[in-house]
Order: C-alpha cells, then sequence, then structure tokens
C-alpha cells in the first residue's frame, strides 16, 4: 500500500537551542549550510512518492510559513493534494492553542478524516535524515500493527535524550520510557509514527475528554499493553538536533570526508526553498579547507572545518576554525572565530577574538546547554571591535555594541542579552 497523505508535527519550541530559537519554530533552524531542518521530512515524503502534507505549526510560524510557502520547491502546489499549514484556530466544538501533540492531530481530525486513510503517517519537523517511508508502511501492514514507531540505536552518553524502547524478540514495543535517567536500552524513538487510524480516532477523542494531550504518553506508554505496537528498525544516519551540542555536532559531521549523510546523492535529493544568492567568491590569499560554504559568500580570509551559510562575508586575516556562521552575518578584518554559532546578520567588529583560552567555566545562565566550549550569538547582533569572547558564552538576539558598555574582554559563561 502507498502512503497518499503524511503529518508534520513543526510547532517546537526549542528550549534547548536558546537563541537560535527565540524568533523561529525548531523545524525552521537552518542547518548544514544550505537547508532548514523541515526540508529533510518534507524531501523524504517527496522520494517516498507523498505529495499530500499537512504541517501542524504553533511556536513562531512567520519564519517556517516564509520557508515553505506553497510548496513549490517540493514540488506541492497542487490543486490536489500539496501542502497545507495547519495553525491553532477557533472553531464551534474545537479550537484554541495545541495543548500538545495528541492534541494538535486531534485538532485536526476532520482535515485527516476526509482524506480516507486507514493509517497515518506522523512525522517530526525537526530531525534530519533521509529515509523511504514506504518500507515502514509495507513493515506496518506485514505486522498487522495498531501502531508502528520507527527506532534507531544512540550512543550511551546520548540515551537519556530519548524515549528508550524496551522490545521482545518480534520487535514487539513491551516497554516504553521518556528520557529516563536509568535506560534500561539505547534503542530511541526517532519521532516517527504509523496509527491505524481507527485505534488514534478513538484513543484522541477519549484522551481530549481526560485532559490528556500527548501522543506518546497518552496514546503509546498508556496503551502499551492492550494495543500491537511495533518497532521499526532504521540503520540509516539520524540527527536529532535538539540541544546545541548536537546540532554543532551534526553539522561538523557533514564536515567529514565520508560522512553517512549524503547530501549529494542524486538518487535522493533534499530540496529547499534557495535564496537568490550569486556565486561564492574565494578572494586571492583566502584559504578554505573541510568547510561547506553557501552561495553568495565572499572570503578573504581562512575557513576551516566549518559551515558558512549563503551571503556571509569573512574578511582579510579573519580565521573561522569549527564554526558555523549563518547568512548574512560579517566577520571583519582580523577577527577569530573559534567553536561558535552565530546566528544571521552578526557584525563581528574588527580584530575581535569569539572563543579564546582554556576557561570551560559553564555559561551562568544556560550551563545545561553551554558547558562545553561552544560560544552562541543570536541574530542581529554585533560583537564591539577588539572584543574577546571565550568559552561558553550567551549573546542574545538584538544586541547593539552598546550593550557591551567599556566591557571588551568577557568572561567565560558570560552572558549579554538584548
Amino acid at each position: 500500500m502507498s502512503i497518499r497523505f503524511a503529518l508534520i508535527l513543526a510547532g517546537g519550541k526549542g528550549n534547548h537551542l536558546s537563541v537560535l530559537s527565540i524568533e523561529r519554530a525548531k523545524a525552521a533552524v537552518p542547518f548544514g549550510g544550505f537547508y532548514r531542518l523541515i526540508d529533510f521530512p518534507l524531501s523524504n515524503c517527496i522520494n517516498s512518492g507523498i505529495y499530500d502534507v499537512g504541517i501542524l505549526t504553533q511556536y513562531q510560524p512567520r519564519s517556517l510559513i516564509e520557508h515553505i510557502g506553497v510548496g513549490r520547491p517540493w514540488d506541492m502546489d497542487r490543486k490536489k493534494g500539496g501542502i497545507e499549514l495547519l495553525q491553532p484556530y477557533l472553531g464551534k466544538t474545537v479550537g484554541g492553542w495545541y495543548r500538545g501533540t495528541g492534541d494538535a492531530v486531534y485538532q485536526n481530525l476532520n482535515i485527516i478524516k476526509r482524506k480516507k486513510l486507514d493509517h497515518l503517517l506522523v512525522l517530526s519537523g525537526d530531525h534530519a535524515y533521509m529515509m523511504d517511508y514506504n518500507s515502514l508502511m509495507d513493515y506496518h501492514l506485514d505486522n498487522d500493527a495498531d501502531v508502528t514507531l520507527v527506532v534507531t540505536r544512540v550512543k550511551t552518553e546520548d540515551r537519556s535524550r530519548f524515549g528508550i524502547l524496551e522490545i521482545d524478540g518480534k520487535n514487539q514495543v513491551i516497554g516504553f520510557e521518556e528520557k529516563p535517567s536509568q535506560p534500561k536500552t539505547n534503542i530511541a524513538f526517532m519521532g516517527i509514527y504509523i496509527f491505524r487510524l481507527e485505534f488514534l480516532n478513538e484513543c484522541l477523542q477519549k484522551n481530549v475528554q481526560e485532559s490528556k494531550y500527548d501522543l506518546v504518553n497518552n496514546v503509546i506508554i498508556e496503551n502499551l499493553n492492550s494495543i500491537k505496537i511495533q518497532a521499526f528498525f532504521f540503520d540509516g544516519c539520524w540527527f536529532d538536533t535538539g540541544t546545541i551540542k548536537a546540532y554543532w555536532e551534526a553539522n561538523m559531521h557533514l564536515l567529514e570526508p565520508l560522512p553517512c549523510f549524503n547530501l549529494y546523492d542524486p538518487n535522493w535529493v533534499i530540496y529547499t526553498n534557495r535564496s537568490q544568492n550569486p556565486p561564492a567568491k574565494i578572494g586571492k590569499g583566502a584559504l578554505v579547507q573541510s568547510s561547506i560554504i553557501g552561495e553568495g559568500t565572499v572570503i578573504h580570509g581562512e575557513v576551516i572545518h566549518s559551515v558558512v551559510f549563503p551571503g556571509a562575508v569573512i574578511e582579510k586575516n579573519v580565521k573561522i576554525y569549527d564554526s558555523i556562521i549563518f547568512n548574512d552575518s560579517i566577520i571583519k578584518a582580523g577577527s577569530v572565530v573559534e567553536r561558535s554559532i552565530l546566528d544571521k546578520n552578526v557584525i563581528v567588529g574588527e580584530d575581535s577574538i569569539i572563543g579564546a583560552g582554556d576557561d570551560y567555566t559553564p555559561n551562568r545562565l544556560r550551563p545545561d546547554i553551554l558547558s562545553w566550549g561552544v560560544n552562541l550569538v543570536g541574530k542581529n547582533s554585533q560583537i564591539p571591535l577588539h572584543s574577546i569572547i571565550p568559552r561558553n558564552c550567551l549573546i542574545g538576539i538584538n544586541v547593539p555594541t552598546s550593550r557591551f558598555g567599556k566591557i571588551t574582554e568577557l568572561k567565560s559563561g558570560s552572558v549579554i542579552m538584548g
């Protein structure tokens, strides 16, 4: 059976991405020097032959809506099917803010029912991976499951970030703990479901009456012993970029000589709404190694093992190492940026250093995400000339040079907000 419709959950806030997701939905966060995270599940749908997609949005939807538009980059500007953005609304019997993933699906059951489906594919909008969903549907049907969950094996140190499953010899799910402190296995849920729609409809109707609004806790875990839930193992490369460290590591992985994540596969293209930029320009005396360079970038300095998005300007005598530079940022002459993430339209003043020294004092505001040496600079912020920003520092969005006052050298773990 081919899949005719998919529902993508793209309303997440992304608290662990800090300033990267203050003014954009998590699914709209840029990735890989060219894309947004939403591009991956959308492109997987197209490559799987699914041309009818509903996208559930809520938190800071503007950047996501502008990026998706009418769906033309994914060949979804169609009279039948195509992309439909499903935002919260007010109605006579249902409506209001989505109170959870289950409630988001519930509030759109009328649209889903019009598709006349027997099974519903539900995807997360903020993960990067390449997957043919048809093999998943075949597995779901062959096992006559009420729910099939896509899973993968994760590193020991990452297990507490995910929903962790226990399975039997037939890959049937017999245990599920959401972000456990003492994980029993390394089998992690990837946020991809296929539901038998009759079961899902009955469960959501009952849950909403009982003020239960979550797909994992109230549909999966609470029904673990009463329905058949199968685990489908995905053996490809998958990135959940839900933390700053995971996001940085995923981008750095793309710079490896042979990454498991092949963005250059002509048989599985990742589509995006690309801006109209001229070609990248590498100036005389510039040096670029092991890096991804976006269109319209102008480089006169050194870029080593870094991801640079379109429109960025790297002036003379600048050195960029192990960093991610978002669109249209300007690194002025003589500056050094090491192991840092700079959001869009950041200006770094002349002869500044971002990422200095070996003091790894955790960030005083967000020690949970900035304790391992990376600095984070929010969009539209300006770093004064001759500044020294050591490690684990957080610069908010829209921070002008005046917010730094007379301080040109920060302490590790410092915070400056707009």
